[in-house]
């Protein structure tokens, strides 16, 4: 039973009334007053101004206001106090029409510029209310504490490596080891973890981190130690994306996001959603989405559930890390402004049953355009009457810079050539009576006055891969003619080559047909990232698994039918490994590795090594070999100017390298003979060794032995009697 204090005096009351802590009842049922003010925000860091010029500023700020929601009474609504010189105080009381308004203003406008000089920051009044409240906010001021300076490791020390040493990392079994590449050499180990990843390793795209992927998220890692740099927890995490210059970083999981009360990372936002936005300096999520469904049956024609392909990358960044867009199929385009994540003018691009879009890899740098811009490049089918569409569009101004109309289109691809000098548009059409396909090519001349666009419509088949050469004019295509209906083996395709002409000055010619290859079984087209050498190659097949190793600046003599093309193709060797399903080139230029991976079956799983020539280096088969990536590099300091001078003097310099390698060689003989030199005179010491001792012992090596040893080994032992000829000098003289 609970005691009862009705009967006690009123000063004994008091003491146990004292006795008795009821801070938590108080706040649980303290009468919060500042939830009316959910609709109020404080603006700080406005200009300080005289009376007079208080209407302007109000002005000039209720418009940006009015941009993310409606301020209750227009101008009546911002309330600027005034100090006693008669100047505002640089912050103002805002009251919005309601509480998901001002919300949006909070994180919308907060930290945004005014001008040059002043920034302002937006707060919820019921923010200021709850976390300023008496107690919680000391009134004297303390300075923070210094933290003691600790250097940090640097995150491109591979770069130092004296012999420009490439790094690549390989994930066999449970087992995840970095490597530098050592030519015909086995690779030499820098680190070897076991379990360091749940599903794969992925570098980023300047090479700073290796990406683990895990169950409760994602873990970077770098530097010389391999410690961890970044963690993103998304819990059943799936795939991972990150932005050209490493700022941002995209993260999916098939399950919607279940994020429980209390968790330190994730908010009430993320709960129910599949992709999240992190920014990369500070580890915290931008925004999240959750998937869009793609058109299409459910379900198939038993009632089974169908599984769709997911669009990936979804998001797709702008070269510079300003922009982030995604495509809502059929219907729009979405652009994000980086790295607030608003939508820019706060509405979606409407563009009528779109299928794809891509940015440009690079500044687009069009004729006579000067201001700042990103281009994407998309394309619509035939709606209707009307015809299929391809339209380059400007952002940040929404601005279409070209379009084109297209007719009897089945399906369209958009390739960028990475410098955004030209985007192809690989057109696949059907005849009227739809029994027939083949496909011509749309080139959009992109930094040319007014954007013309080349037709390359001299093509029969279909064509399956298409791949320009980077920093380049010129492309390779793969086609295929129609697949028979229960065929066994794929039809034999063909490999196209392709340049433009020699022009006077500095314009691109047309672009013309060198040579074609027939009956072939290649299927994939690998370009150097420095350009010139391809590799076209026959992938994830069980028939064939051909490496054709192509050159299309060879320096021998050209054919009279090329002189007026930019370019000498020569084939420089042909390969073959087995069961091949990735082909990858090293971020020089000099090296070609080749994987069987068991992410895709599991016979022969392994690699080969080749220089860009097509010579083999080296293979090992790996029982469990998954990846082999190698690490990119971040673009070169050099200018263009110094990359000229590096060409002109390139044969000086590999003479340089040269010698390097055959001292390097010397220096592994002389290791070799050194060991051996070594052991010999281990023996010959133990031998003296043991002579010593003998002697000792029985005064000789006569006595060590007795006589009828001595006779037993005479009887014993065996002459062999070797006879050898050398001809010292051999003349032949003419007698007349």
């Amino acid at each position: 039973m609970a005691p009862s204090y009705d009967n006690l005096p009123s000063d004994e009351e008091n003491d146990i009334e004292e006795e008795i802590d009821f801070s938590d009842l108080y706040e649980q049922y303290d009468v919060r007053l500042e939830e009316s003010f959910d609709a109020f925000v404080v603006l700080d860091g406005l200009p300080v101004v005289p009376d007079e010029n208080r209407p302007k500023l109000i002005k000039f700020i209720l418009k940006k206001l009015n941009a993310v929601g409606k301020v209750r009474d227009g101008e009546l609504g911002i309330t600027m106090p005034l100090n006693d010189n008669g100047m505002t105080d640089g912050f103002a009381f805002v009251e919005f029409s309601s509480p998901k308004e001002a919300a949006a203003a909070v994180k919308q406008l907060n930290g945004s510029a005014i001008d040059k000089k002043h920034t302002m920051t937006v707060n919820k009044v019921s923010d200021i209310e709850r976390y300023g409240r008496e107690g919680r906010v000391n009134e004297e001021y303390t300075p923070p504490p210094v933290v003691k300076f600790e250097q940090k490791e640097h995150l491109r020390w591979w770069l130092k490596d004296i012999d420009a040493r490439d790094q690549m990392v390989m994930f066999r079994g449970d087992h995840v080891g970095v490597f530098w590449n050592e030519k015909e050499d086995p690779p030499e180990q820098i680190i070897d973890r076991q379990h360091w990843t749940e599903a794969f390793v992925q570098w980023s795209p300047l090479g700073t981190f290796l990406t683990s992927i895990h169950a409760q998220g994602v873990q970077l890692w770098g530097g010389e130690s391999w410690s961890r740099q970044k963690r993103f927890a998304h819990p059943g995490v799936n795939l991972v994306d990150f932005s050209p210059n490493e700022n941002f970083l995209t993260t999916w999981s098939h399950r919607p996001i279940t994020v429980e009360e209390g968790n330190p990372f994730l908010s009430a936002e993320e709960d129910g959603k599949n992709y999240i936005i992190w920014d990369l300096a500070t580890g915290k999520p931008l925004r999240s989405f959750v998937t869009l469904d793609l058109p299409g049956p459910t379900t198939d024609e038993q009632g089974n559930p169908v599984k769709k392909k997911i669009q990936w990358p979804a998001f797709k960044w702008s070269s510079d890390d300003k922009y982030v867009a995604r495509m809502t199929f059929g219907q729009s385009i979405s652009v994000y402004e980086l790295p607030k994540m608003n939508l820019l003018d706060k509405t979606s691009i409407k563009i009528e049953g779109v299928q794809d879009f891509e940015w440009a890899p690079a500044s687009p740098h069009r004729d006579s355009i000067r201001e700042y811009e990103q281009l994407f490049c998309f394309w619509t089918p035939e709606l209707g009457s009307s015809p299929a569409r391809v339209g380059l569009m400007t952002i940040p101004s929404k601005e279409i810079v070209r379009t084109r109309n297209l007719f009897n289109v089945s399906d369209a691809k958009l390739h960028w050539q990475s410098d955004a000098k030209y985007v192809c548009v690989k057109v696949d059409r059907h005849s009227k009576s739809k029994k027939s396909m083949a496909t011509n090519l749309e080139i959009f001349r992109v930094q040319e006055k007014g954007v013309p666009v080349e037709v390359v419509d001299s093509l029969k088949d279909t064509v399956i891969n298409f791949a320009w050469e980077p920093k380049g004019d010129r492309f390779v295509l793969i086609t295929a003619g129609e697949m028979p209906v229960n065929a066994a083996v794929p039809p034999k395709t063909s490999v196209s080559f392709f340049c433009p002409e020699k022009s006077k000055g500095t314009a691109v010619g047309n672009f013309k047909h060198i040579r074609t290859i027939d009956k072939k079984n290649s299927n994939a087209i690998y370009w150097s990232p420095k350009g010139r050498f391809v590799v076209v190659a026959t992938i994830h097949s069980q028939q064939s698994f051909e490496l054709d190793f192509w050159d299309m600046d060879f320096e021998g003599d050209k054919d009279e039918k090329d002189k007026d093309f930019a370019a000498n193709l020569q084939l420089m060797a042909t390969a073959e490994h087995y069961g091949v399903t990735d082909v990858e080139w090293d971020p020089t230029g000099r090296y070609v590795a080749t994987v069987a991976s068991v992410f895709r079956h599991a016979a022969e799983n392994g690699y080969h090594i080749y220089d860009f020539r097509g010579t083999l280096l080296r293979e090992e088969a790996i029982e469990r070999f998954k990846q082999l990536l190698w690490r990119p590099r971040p673009p070169s300091l050099l200018s263009k100017e110094e990359m000229k001078k590096v060409r002109k003097n390139l044969r000086e310099y590999s003479q340089i390298f040269i010698e390097q390698d055959a001292s390097r060689r010397d220096a592994g003989n002389r290791a070799v003979i050194e060991e051996r030199r070594q052991k010999l005179e281990s023996w010959l010491e133990w031998r003296e060794e043991q002579v010593r001792r003998i002697i000792e012992e029985f005064g000789s090596i006569d006595g060590f032995m007795g006589k009828d040893e001595e006779k037993e080994a005479e009887d014993d032992a065996e002459v062999v009697e070797e006879i050898v000829e050398e001809i010292i000098e051999e003349r032949e003289e003419e007698i007349s």
